[in-house]
């Protein structure tokens, strides 16, 4: 509530507040959030205390009955905390970065609103009001892509992301009409309960007939895989780097792509009884990780890398739900939140004070003129390589060894590219670090002199995230995926014959340390390749073979092309030559507006002739008509007869 009325308040009495109060307004209200949800996190989550609570009725329809209702258990708890803690860091930042912009007030009010849909999100108790929170950070979405709306690239990004977030959003509707039709609720607490018995029931859909359960599983897979920016469905995420880069840390760090993660999450007690969807979400979040960082490899904007690198991510955590290890999905959110934050604002760190400069190659020896940045991303870079007790080792490198464990082809298929996906993480990130920071500087002599560090929000910001993104990791695991930890409780559902976490703690350590050797052999190829065999690398790079594979990387495996020339030409072509030209210009215009203005205008050049100017004729007229529709009130049964005699007599018997 405080949140939105934050966001309410500055969209209308922004300008009566000014820069600076808006900012103090914004700030206050989301630090007083986070507060609440440090409160709500101890009570509900290290106290064991999850609470359900109905605020009022909402609407009913039929057996329909939608309730405003709030569920706070341990899965909710954790994320409010993750959404709450980042938002406050970037809005924070924010306030510095864009200080400069004369539509700040607008920016932060956007920001707030970000943060409450997701709340909504993640706080629901039903899938309806989930629904609500997952179309507005959405709608959040796109007005913070297209902020700088004078720009034809952030329009483009801001409508690319709509429309295909539209495409995962009606998946997920047709889930929960599924959902509504098997269980007759759409509260969790009904459809989980109920889903064990419901298991074997079957349906009919499009001459097949699936399990229902199977159904609403992929469903909901589905509306994630839009979300969280999955194989098929991902090229808005990258192109969404077009808005500022405090939304970029907001979108890939706290809200938006996380909402697909938690998802399934949440949806754990359906996704038990459908096993062919869990293989399916574990193959296509396996390959994701290693799509993605594959992009990232030939990348030279810098926030492109790590858009891509969100991506790969997102993969990890979708590829380990889909091996029924919810809880270390959830963990790998909540720690990837941190040093992805970091690397963004760190990111922007870097555009700030190179005169917007987002090319890598013109980069370069900001290491002594921006240290504390340096210090930032080679912290948050390290995590995201899952280097040994830095955060992102302890949730990455689970993941892996859990998927290894697993003993089936779908997760040994997910373990060994998401080894692959691993080298490729620690090339391009230590290719950015290089090429920031430690070559020789490449751009031009003014960006060079002017370059320094932000003020105290910028630099406070950055501290907090290098220190979070050290130790969260260590910190939280054990209560997170220790063995035996009852953390989760009854949010997360697994069921009883999984016990692949349990396995990978007793992995042969050659198994155990393949990711990790692969990381630190990818990283020191990327390292020595650039400063010391830059000419092999560049040999490489243009040979025949090595060009076929950097161009179809760099064209992102042609899946732009192929949407643009096989999907999006002909439905617009179709659009515009049959619902447009056809429908819209054609059969509506001429049989509405065009047909009814051009009836008018012949009836009124009729009506014009009895306009003769003398007041007996209107005298006369009005007498008579007075008379005809008297006679009609009375005796009705001479309606048809006296439409009859008008249709003669304007000559259009053949209507009647």
């Amino acid at each position: 509530m405080v949140i939105g009325f934050s966001s309410i308040s500055l969209g209308l009495f922004g300008r009566v507040l000014g820069k600076k109060g808006s900012s103090l307004v914004s700030v206050t209200s989301i630090i007083v959030g986070w507060i609440f949800s440090c409160f709500a996190f101890y009570e509900v989550g290290l106290c064991n205390s999850p609470v359900f609570f109905v605020l009022n009725k909402w609407f009913g329809s039929g057996i329909l009955e939608v309730s405003w209702a709030f569920c706070f258990d341990s899965l909710t708890v954790t994320m409010i905390v993750v959404v709450t803690s980042i938002s406050s860091l970037v809005h924070l930042y924010s306030v510095e970065y864009m200080s400069e912009d004369p539509h700040i007030i607008r920016f932060l009010s956007y920001l707030s609103l970000f943060t409450f849909f997701m709340l909504v999100l993640v706080t629901s108790d039903n899938f309806i009001q989930m629904f609500v929170g997952w179309e507005g950070v959405g709608l959040s979405s796109y007005l913070l892509i297209n902020f700088w709306f004078t720009r034809i690239q952030a329009n483009k990004a801001a409508i690319k992301a709509m429309l295909i977030n539209r495409v995962g959003d009606f998946g997920l509707v047709l889930g929960i009409f599924c959902i509504l039709v098997c269980f007759g609720s759409i509260e969790y607490a009904t459809v989980f309960a109920l889903s064990p018995q419901t298991s074997v029931i079957s349906t009919s859909f499009l001459n097949f007939k699936p399990l229902f359960i199977n159904l609403i599983s992929f469903f909901i897979f589905i509306g994630a895989v839009g979300k969280s920016a999955q194989l098929g469905l991902h090229t808005w995420l990258p192109d969404a780097m077009e808005g500022p880069t405090p939304v970029s840390a907001l979108i890939h760090a706290a809200t938006m792509v996380t909402a697909g993660v938690f998802l399934l999450a949440r949806c754990s007690p359906l996704l038990e009884y459908a096993p062919s969807i869990l293989c399916l979400i574990s193959t296509v979040g396996g390959i994701t990780a290693f799509f993605a960082a594959t992009i990232a490899l030939v990348q030279n904007d810098i926030k492109r890398v790590i858009a891509y690198s969100t991506c790969s991510q997102l993969g990890y955590m979708v590829f380990a739900c889909g091996l029924s290890n919810y809880s270390v999905a959830v963990f790998h959110l909540s720690n990837h939140a941190f040093f992805k934050a970091l690397l963004f604002l760190g990111a922007g760190s870097i555009i700030h004070a190179a005169s917007d400069e987002q090319d890598m190659r013109k980069l370069g020896g900001l290491s002594k003129l921006l240290p504390l940045t340096y210090t930032g991303i080679l912290i948050g870079s390290l995590a995201l390589m899952g280097i040994p007790f830095l955060t992102g080792f302890y949730s990455k490198d689970t993941i892996l060894e859990i998927s290894y464990a697993g003993y089936s082809n779908f997760s040994h298929f997910s373990y060994f590219l998401g080894s692959a996906g691993a080298f490729c993480t620690a090339f391009y990130s230590l290719r950015l670090i290089v090429l920031c920071f430690l070559t020789y500087p490449s751009g031009g002599k003014i960006i060079i002199l002017n370059s320094k560090e932000g003020n105290w929000p910028i630099k406070s910001v950055l501290s907090i995230l290098t220190v979070l993104s050290i130790f969260i990791g260590f910190v939280s695991r054990d209560l997170f995926i220790g063995l035996g930890t009852d953390f989760w409780g009854n949010s997360i559902f697994i069921l009883p014959n999984n016990f692949s976490l349990i396995d990978a703690e007793f992995l042969d350590p050659y198994i155990k340390s393949f990711p990790s050797n692969l990381s630190a052999f990818g990283g020191l190829l990327s390292f020595f390749g650039i400063t010391l065999y830059w000419r092999e690398g560049y040999w490489l790079k243009t040979s025949k073979l090595g060009l076929k594979f950097y161009n179809f990387f760099n064209r992102k495996w042609f899946f732009d092309k192929v949407y643009n020339e096989k999907f999006t030409q002909h439905v617009l072509d179709f659009s515009y030559r049959f619902t447009y030209k056809l429908i819209d210009r054609g059969l509506i215009e001429s049989m509405g507006p065009f047909g009814l203005s051009h009836l008018l205008l012949l009836k009124s050049n009729l009506f014009r002739l009895l306009q003769s100017g003398l007041l007996y004729h209107y005298s006369l007229f009005l007498t008579v008509n007075f008379i005809i529709f008297s006679t009609l009130l009375v005796y009705p049964f001479l309606h048809k007869e006296f439409l009859t005699l008008c249709l003669i007599s304007f000559g259009k018997r053949s209507l009647w």
